[in-house]
């Protein structure tokens, strides 16, 4: 077989085989939806209390340790690797579950795509002595993630990415030079930080040569206090954040909103 031919077939297995898993996650993800009440009644007859617990702790764990690179959970993968002959009191326990991370660890679990049913952990804890937890110097990474939503929530909400690069610069971490603590810069904020929803990075439309802007990404909404940050640049050029009149309006407003629904 010719070098063109066996890159083809590879590329073609290749396809196959993720055509394959992505069909084998609809199915497990279809199974939730097909629950009966009859059955879900059944089910809690069949398990005893502690096989429950352990069973909250399991997906606790699964959960944690899925969320220490920040990648978004998805439903189909608790169903796959920990709920298993449990999915019929999978609402039963997955309400457990939140209700362990808000009581036991502060943090709180969050949909953010009813959809496709797709989980991300937030930090629900107040920073210590009023400092934003991104800015604690043994989480070099937050502290850079928090430059970076500081810059955009003060322009407006949407900047276009140089001047993301250029307030970078001045901090002397180059995007265009491997950084001793970030490593390649421009690949932990467009990539890294997007994946884990804390950016969005969208290319602008009609832009010739393309162009792209950032914003706040769901789990920044959830997780990031917008008042917190206006004291954090208060600091910065000394001045009272309510001087700021447009942002201090827009950070009370979103502080006031996730009181509610927290």
């Amino acid at each position: 077989m010719s070098q063109r031919k066996k890159a083809v077939s590879a590329s073609q297995n290749k396809t196959q085989r993720r055509s394959q898993l992505l069909l084998n996650e609809s199915d497990e993800d279809a199974t939730f939806s097909q629950i009966t009440s009859s059955q879900v009644q059944r089910a809690r007859e069949n398990f005893t209390s502690d096989q429950i617990d352990r069973k909250v702790a399991e997906v606790v764990q699964f959960i944690l340790i899925k969320d220490q690179k920040k990648i978004p959970i998805r439903r189909a993968d608790i169903g796959k690797h920990v709920i298993k002959d449990y999915k019929h009191i999978y609402t039963d326990i997955i309400n457990r579950v939140c209700r362990t991370f808000e009581q036991v660890f502060g943090l709180k679990l969050v949909e953010t795509d009813p959809k496709n049913h797709i989980y991300i952990l937030i930090n629900k804890l107040e920073p210590i002595h009023g400092e934003p937890v991104s800015m604690r110097p043994e989480n070099p990474k937050k502290g850079l993630l928090f430059v970076i939503l500081s810059v955009i929530f003060m322009k407006g909400g949407v900047i276009k990415e140089n001047l993301v690069w250029n307030t970078l610069k001045k901090l002397r971490v180059d995007p265009g030079e491997k950084h001793d603590e970030f490593g390649d810069v421009k690949k932990v904020v467009t990539d890294e930080f997007v994946r884990q929803k804390y950016l969005e990075y969208v290319k602008i439309p009609h832009t010739e040569p393309v162009e792209y802007e950032f914003r706040w990404g769901l789990r920044a909404e959830k997780e990031v206090s917008k008042l917190k940050i206006l004291e954090f640049v208060g600091e910065l050029f000394e001045q009272d954040p309510q001087s700021w009149t447009q942002q201090f309006r827009e950070a009370s407003t979103a502080g006031t909103s996730s009181q509610r629904t927290s």
